[in-house]
């Protein structure tokens, strides 16, 4: 089959180039037939190269019927091609394969693969160029091999500058041989890298008009073409203007044919669309589009629409359509031919003098080597169905219709959505329903739509329907619409999504059934602590008398929460008639605090009973809670003893408040002694101090529930306290420690409060 092809091809050219012989020489077919035979027998070519240089002196046909042709045609005398004289001993090289491979060349791009597989062998070719000159001047490359595509895409379109080697070609019809690349470069602006190509030759392609086709060979190879290689170029090129004549010399010429196509279409078509063909620079990068055809409706900035438009760039008419990201899509549609619709955009317009917001869509779609873009503007009903699909999709709603008399069924999109239903299965019809419902809530459902069709009754239904996302808690919201009789004949409904409602709304409420579970729990751990420290810290109704001290003693519980809090204290008279005194903070509340609290009250009360000094218990207590399973943590406390004899009263701390002295009238805090909390340290110091007691001296010991306060700093509570005492002594009833701490805790307490008031009497007992 192919090579009854290239017969059948063949026999085509020859006869193409016996009738332009009988038309330049007026003899019968068979005459042509020996005529050519002669030329190439005289010329050492073949038949079929013979024809294809006699074709490509082809003159333009003229205007008339071929009758009245027929004479001029037999005055024209024979056009003799030029024949090339024999160079070297061996004679040019033989162009019949050239010819014969010609007969397969379809378009300019096969041609340089074609002339790049012959001129390799011959003369060491690297490359093949073939450039069109268009009408302006301008070059195009229609077809090139050798050359990779993103050089080919640069050098695509060449401007009418000087110092361009093929454009000088063209302009004198002569060849132009480049073999001194550093020499040819301060010349000529050449295509390639320095270094890459050292030699190159551009050739005319000879038609009977003047060159309008240059092709260029370009070789690696240091040196200049031989006179053998130079003839054998010049009649490639001669041989090729047959074929380029048959697949069409300028590609301008179909361009404008498409475009004149486009045009005639453009005319008959409404809305706004032009035909764009893109504008390079002369490296290949799209910087504008020419308008090469538009509609009567496309209208740019300044008011020209349809003809007038045609060949202005597009950034001036239509400068609004040209920026980012459009202007970006527009080129990858032209690139990879894939269509291109923008999202609905607004544009500010200004008609009869009145500004407007208007809503365009943008479609681009290639054709050919150009883009074809329409745009249309959207009306108020476009905008109205557009508002109505954005309310549905944020409102995850969507709305159903339902025909009682034809039973037909119209759903939106989002109802199929919320079913998870595909639309390829139809909606379904209003009794059938409650059949996607779950079972269980299928049959509320079918009761209320029964009640709509028998009496009109509006219902709104929640229901569940299962999907492949999960559960999803839907509503049905539905209306009947009567006709004049009172019959229901139609039925409007909305279906929503509650799902995100209904999960928040059971999240709560099983919230709030935790809250009260741990409330409760929180309450009856309370009630234990509080049992438990009143049976380990029973308070005195009354002051009791310690070592000649008067001691009185308060605990208030706190009001916010509801746990127990580990404040506590003890005051005992030790077997050698000395007073101890002691009041502590446990870190914590609850269970857990009261047990820690315990243990350190006991402990610490062994301790000293059994001879252990004051900071010799601290430190004991802090090992206690550093390495007990039990402890809570961490506490802090005073120990006092108090000597009856020298009313000497011996203290330590560990990160406690400092006790507080009120002396004739006279309020002080007493210096601390070194002293880290407890369970805060391997290591700590603890230091004891003393204090001489005078008669009618006061001493009193607190927690930290009596001077803190949030927000507020420590040394501010203490110098509350400090006034309070001061204010409260020279009152009735001072010897109750019930107004102090009256006028100290107003509010709101958010934790325990524990006081020792300790009173040396004036007189002696």
């Amino acid at each position: 089959m192919d090579r009854l092809r290239d017969l059948a091809a063949k026999a085509a050219v020859v006869d193409q180039a016996k009738g332009v012989t009988m038309v330049l020489t007026g003899c019968s077919p068979d005459a042509a037939e020996e005529e050519l035979q002669r030329r190439a027998e005289a010329a050492g070519h073949s038949l079929l190269e013979e024809c294809w240089i006699t074709l490509g002196t082809l003159v333009p046909a003229m205007a008339g019927t071929a009758e009245e042709q027929a004479p001029a045609a037999r005055s024209v005398p024979a056009v003799e091609p030029v024949r090339e004289a024999p160079d070297s001993e061996d004679g040019p090289a033989d162009l019949g394969p050239l010819g014969t491979e010609l007969v397969r060349v379809a378009t300019p791009q096969d041609l340089a693969r074609c002339l790049l597989a012959h001129l390799a062998p011959e003369v060491d070719a690297d490359a093949v160029m073939v450039y069109a000159r268009l009408p302006a001047g301008e070059l195009q490359l229609i077809g090139h091999a050798g050359v990779d595509d993103t050089l080919a895409q640069q050098w695509r379109h060449v401007p009418p500058l000087t110092g361009i080697a093929p454009l000088e070609a063209l302009r004198t019809g002569q060849p132009r041989w480049l073999e001194d690349a550093e020499a040819d470069r301060k010349k000529y602006l050449l295509i390639d890298p320095p270094g890459r190509w050292q030699s190159r030759a551009w050739l005319p392609v000879p038609t009977p008009e003047g060159p309008d086709v240059c092709i260029g060979v370009l070789r690696s190879g240091v040196g200049p073409f031989s006179p053998r290689a130079r003839q054998h170029l010049e009649a490639v090129a001669r041989l090729c203007a047959g074929r380029l004549l048959a697949i069409g010399l300028r590609p301008q010429d179909a361009a404008d044919a498409s475009a004149a196509a486009v045009q005639a279409v453009f005319d008959a078509l409404p809305g706004a669309a032009m035909l764009l063909t893109p504008a390079r620079t002369t490296a290949g990068a799209i910087e504008d589009y020419r308008i090469e055809a538009a509609t009567a409706q496309a209208v740019d900035v300044v008011g020209r629409a349809g003809p007038e438009l045609i060949g202005r760039r597009f950034r001036e008419c239509c400068p609004a359509l040209a920026e980012e990201p459009m202007w970006q899509s527009l080129k990858d549609a032209l690139a990879t031919g894939t269509p291109y619709e923008s999202e609905p955009f607004g544009l500010q317009e200004t008609v009869d003098g009145v500004t407007e917001l208007s809503t365009y869509t943008v479609r681009a779609a290639r054709l050919g080597e150009g883009l074809v873009v329409t745009w249309v503007r959207h009306g108020s009903s476009d905008r109205q169905e557009q508002r109505l699909a954005d309310l549905q999709r944020l409102g995850n709603l969507g709305w159903a219709s339902w025909n009682l008399i034809t039973h037909e069924v119209t759903w939106s999109s989002q109802v199929f959505a919320l079913f998870d239903r595909d639309p390829a299965d139809g909606p379904v019809a209003l009794t059938d329903l409650p059949v996607l419902a779950l079972p269980e809530d299928g049959p509320a459902l079918n009761h209320a739509i029964g009640e709509l069709l028998a009496e009109g009754r509006t219902f709104d239904v929640p229901f569940r329907v299962r999907t492949a996302d999960g559960l999803r808690h839907l509503r049905a919201v539905a209306e009947a619409v009567p006709d004049s009789a009172g019959t229901t004949v139609e039925v409007h409904g909305v279906i929503q999504d509650l799902t995100a409602q209904r999960s928040a709304e059971l999240a709560l409420v099983e919230s709030e059934r935790a809250i009260l579970t741990q409330h409760d729990v929180l309450r009856a751990e309370r009630t234990l602590a509080g049992r438990l420290q009143h049976a380990l810290l029973p308070l005195p109704t009354r002051p009791v008398r310690l070592a000649g001290l008067r001691v009185d003693v308060a605990y208030l519980p706190a009001q916010s929460g509801v746990h127990v809090g580990g404040d506590w204290f003890s005051a005992i008279e030790l077997p050698d008639g000395d007073a101890l005194f002691m009041v502590g903070d446990v870190a914590g509340h609850g269970i857990d605090a009261v047990a820690t609290m315990a243990q350190l009250r006991f402990t610490a009360k062994g301790m000293v009973i059994t001879g252990s000094s004051l900071t010799g218990a601290l430190a004991r207590l802090n090992t206690l809670l550093l390495h007990s399973r039990d402890s809570h943590g961490t506490a802090t406390l005073v120990l006092a003893r108090y000597n009856p004899a020298e009313r000497r009263l011996v203290w330590a701390q560990a990160g406690h408040p400092p006790p507080l002295l009120l002396r004739d009238d006279q309020v002080r805090y007493l210096d601390r002694p070194r002293g880290m909390l407890l369970g805060a340290s391997q290591a700590p110091v603890y230091e004891e101090g003393v204090c001489r007691l005078a008669p009618g001296d006061r001493i009193l010991l607190y927690t930290d529930g009596l001077v803190e306060r949030p927000a507020e700093s420590i040394d501010r509570g203490l110098k509350r306290l400090a006034d309070a005492v001061l204010s409260h002594t020279a009152e009735p009833g001072s010897l109750s420690l019930g107004p102090l701490l009256g006028s100290l805790l107003e509010g709101e307490r958010r934790d325990d409060v524990c006081v020792l008031d300790l009173r040396v009497p004036a007189e002696p007992q």
